[in-house]
């Protein structure tokens, strides 16, 4: 089945369009992070602290989230949903202390916590199943270009204005993104509109009651909230601190990281469609990326830093094998409890994501002596602990298939 031109324009554009906004927003801390610091005066475990806000707000949606996609559909739920990302954003701009900037930050993970699972549900809707991973791939591309903005674009644009006048602009663009979606997606019949909400809690038990959602949820938690944590974030003063970059190598590397983001979500789509045809399952391709993750994370903790940039462009490239999951959990559960799979997903990654930036921060501080000096030890140890966590999920993984098996 091929992908129609008028589907891609007025179903994948628009919610790829809103997810460039959710991921530009997600990880511009991490070029914003010294203005703050200056302008603000926060230190290394309130600034974990504010960036995860976005994590936290985001997940505590993410079960009535499903319940809605599937209820009301994707168009209208993530348009609404946008607005108050906006006024967020404006809130952030006008923030004069840490308060402030947290209010914002919290609305704005609340109101982009539909971008993913809003395009996802309608693809589930608009495309063929064989297309999901591929279609998948390409949305969280859209995201990978919104990090890219969030780089060398951002620095460059602050040569022009500060923080607050590129949050103003990022209020409107997000207002009128959400019009977009509001307007020029259409609407489409589905299964599960009829439903009553108690058959769609039950549908939320029948997800977190099921042997093959938790057999691949924690290493996908793990990885996915991993690489959000420390892309999003503390990529950017890792480089600073243990590397030695200066501010605009910080940003024209983080640059490159996202470019090889993009080409990660596009070629892990793009291999597990192929290897699904040659009776390869997503979930194999998924946890095979994701265990070469690991090996990328443990380089970047005990090699010198003299070979960071090929470690952080892999980082970048196998960090997105996590989302491939999604897909393989999605064609495990029927087509009217998607949206609630990949949200319940998404609940506990970014739980997790908001633990993991949180602690990250707290253990930095816990090793910094010198306020303005970060500890390369507070990074190492910090990094080997959210390491082991996934190689935990990778070992649960291995003993829950075996298990399954031995049911059977």
């Amino acid at each position: 089945m091929t992908i129609q031109p008028l589907t891609l324009f007025r179903v994948f554009l628009p919610f790829a369009a809103g997810y460039f906004i959710s991921y530009l927003y997600r990880v511009v801390n991490a070029v914003i992070a010294p203005d703050l610091v200056a302008d603000i005066g926060v230190g290394p475990s309130a600034l974990g602290l504010l960036t995860a806000t976005y994590f936290i707000s985001f997940a505590s949606f993410q079960l009535p989230l499903g319940v809605l996609l599937d209820r009301f559909g994707p168009r209208k739920v993530e348009a609404i949903l946008l607005v108050f990302a906006a006024l967020g954003a404006f809130i952030f701009a006008r923030a004069e202390s840490l308060a402030g900037l947290v209010t914002g930050r919290a609305l704005i993970g609340f109101g982009v916590s539909a971008c993913l699972m809003a395009a996802f549900k309608a693809y589930t809707l608009w495309f063929s199943k064989d297309k999901w991973p591929l279609v998948n791939g390409f949305q969280m591309a859209a995201g990978g270009l919104g990090a890219l903005a969030a780089t060398s674009p951002v620095e460059a644009t602050l040569q022009f204005t500060d923080w607050r006048g590129v949050f103003m602009a990022l209020a409107l663009l997000t207002l009128l993104t959400a019009l977009a979606v509001f307007f020029i997606v259409p609407e489409k019949k589905r299964d599960g509109t009829g439903e009553s909400l108690q058959n769609q809690l039950r549908g939320i038990r029948e997800i977190f009651t099921s042997r093959k959602f938790w057999r691949t949820a924690p290493l996908t938690t793990i990885s996915q909230a991993s690489f959000l944590s420390i892309q999003g974030l503390w990529a950017g003063p890792w480089l600073t601190h243990v590397a030695g970059f200066e501010r605009t190598e910080v940003a024209g590397l983080l640059f490159w990281v996202a470019v090889a983001m993009i080409a990660g979500f596009i070629t892990m789509g793009t291999i597990a469609e192929r290897f699904s045809k040659r009776g390869v399952s997503v979930a194999t391709t998924a946890v095979t990326g994701m265990t070469l993750f690991m090996i990328v994370q443990l380089l970047l903790i005990v090699s010198s830093v003299d070979w960071c940039v090929p470690v952080w462009l892999a980082f970048g490239f196998l960090g997105t094998s996590s989302i491939i999951a999604y897909s393989a959990l999605s064609q495990s559960f029927p087509v009217h409890l998607s949206g609630r799979v990949t949200t319940a997903v998404n609940l506990l990654v970014f739980v997790t994501a908001f633990a993991g930036q949180w602690a990250i921060g707290g253990i930095i501080a816990f090793f910094t002596k010198v306020e303005t000096v970060l500890s390369p030890e507070g990074f190492k140890v910090s990094f080997m602990l959210m390491l082991v966590l996934e190689i935990w999920g990778l070992l649960h993984y291995i003993l829950a298939g075996r298990k399954q098996i031995d049911d059977v």
